[in-house]
């Protein structure tokens, strides 16, 4: 297995939705790139996990059909997106972090690289990857920052 490459800081990658309506544009790295086991993020993706890549929000730019955005919040923390045309999920807006989730699939030409497990407690699909898997958030996120064992 090849090794996956280093994002370019400069860069610009693009994505969009399902079905092209909605498109989006992140520049640099993702701060945090890994997958999510918590039951509304597997609820929200109709997986057993999701793949998230976390980006200082003014690092994220709506290129093309804002207005086709929909947006649903269950709690402070997130603010779920998706496009009105087609359904396609796009991201989650965290204000309390100054984060934007854009799902790993949303932006196929980033090189996503996972470096952690979140919310592991809630895992339906044990993963044995060697990346490290927290109970809940890191610490520097209000989590417990608390290892499990894989």
């Amino acid at each position: 297995m090849s090794a996956v490459p280093e994002p370019d800081r400069a860069a610009t990658y693009e994505g969009q939705c399902y079905c092209g309506s909605v498109k989006i544009a992140v520049t640099g790295a993702a701060v945090g790139e890994g997958y999510c086991h918590c039951t509304s993020c597997r609820s929200w993706s109709a997986g057993p996990v999701n793949a998230f890549t976390l980006w200082p929000t003014a690092t994220v730019e709506v290129t093309e059909g804002a207005d086709l955005i929909g947006e649903y919040n269950q709690n402070e923390r997130s603010f779920r997106q998706w496009c009105t045309a087609c359904g396609g999920h796009l991201l989650t807006r965290h204000p309390l972090w100054d984060l934007t989730d854009v799902y790993a699939a949303t932006i196929p030409s980033y090189p996503f690289t996972p470096g952690v497990h979140v919310n592991y407690e809630s895992a339906v699909l044990p993963m044995k990857d060697g990346l490290p898997k927290l109970r809940d958030f890191p610490a520097e996120l209000g989590g417990s920052g608390e290892a499990l064992p894989e």
